[in-house]
């Protein structure tokens, strides 16, 4: 495996034996990271944002548990 950067991108070089689901997994989890590092939301914004979601489902869903 060779691991070049040219510019702005990086380039992985493997032989054809590699997991390519194995290869995407890692290359979505350096995506997640990347994602997590640009956030600027702070601890309230994610209660508040839950909190608005947890809202919305059960308005949408408590006629499936209620009679």
């Amino acid at each position: 495996m060779v691991i070049t950067r040219q510019d702005r991108n990086i380039i992985i070089e493997a032989s054809d034996s590699i997991n390519m689901d194995a290869v995407q997994k890692v290359i979505d989890y350096i995506n997640i990271l990347e994602i997590a590092a640009k956030n600027q939301g702070t601890e309230k914004d994610a209660s508040d944002l839950a909190k608005h979601v947890d809202k919305n489902w059960w308005a949408e869903n408590k006629s499936r548990f209620l009679p």
